[in-house]
């Protein structure tokens, strides 16, 4: 959602989640600092909606391929409302970069289908390590932030739209 002109992550949303609701976030190993401050935006974001820590399961999993199996897995052995998915793949000298983006956005797609409950693409795909330090916290804001945004407002419009 943020773009070099703009810092996205100050226009959250302002909504508020209800006790019984359960968020799952999945986080990848790899570009762990990057990834950890992505799972702290989330994080942050989700207590502000209302979520308590008891409301939240973290799970962790070696790199961005894997997080469409850890989030599946998520799915199928817990009743969530919904997956929040974050990694980070930098731009290198060989194709494996567009493989694994254009796997995970793929996987991340078909698990909303088969699920029918929002999984939420909060991956990084950047050319560099500035671009992403940029976007984990730096000047364009947090796409983790921007990730638990996209679920508390994805879990409230199926919440309205399944009454």
């Amino acid at each position: 959602m943020s773009s070099a002109q703009h810092n996205l992550s100050s226009f959250l949303t302002d909504l508020k989640l209800s006790s019984d609701v359960k968020v799952g976030i999945v986080v990848s190993e790899w570009n762990e600092e990057i990834t950890n401050a992505l799972l702290y935006g989330a994080k942050h974001t989700l207590f502000q909606a209302g979520l308590t820590s008891s409301q939240i399961i973290v799970k962790q999993v070696p790199g961005s391929f894997e997080l469409v199996l850890g989030a599946q897995l998520l799915m199928e052995n817990h009743q969530l409302d919904a997956v929040i998915c974050l990694g980070c793949v930098i731009q290198g000298e060989t194709p494996h970069f567009t493989f694994i983006s254009q796997a995970v956005a793929d996987g991340i797609m078909r698990l909303n289908i088969d699920y029918n409950r929002p999984v939420i693409f909060g991956v990084l795909t950047v050319n560099t390590l500035v671009q992403a330090k940029d976007r984990s916290g730096g000047k364009h804001g947090n796409k983790g932030d921007e990730a638990a945004s996209t679920a508390i407002r994805m879990i409230a419009l199926q919440k309205e739209t399944e009454k």
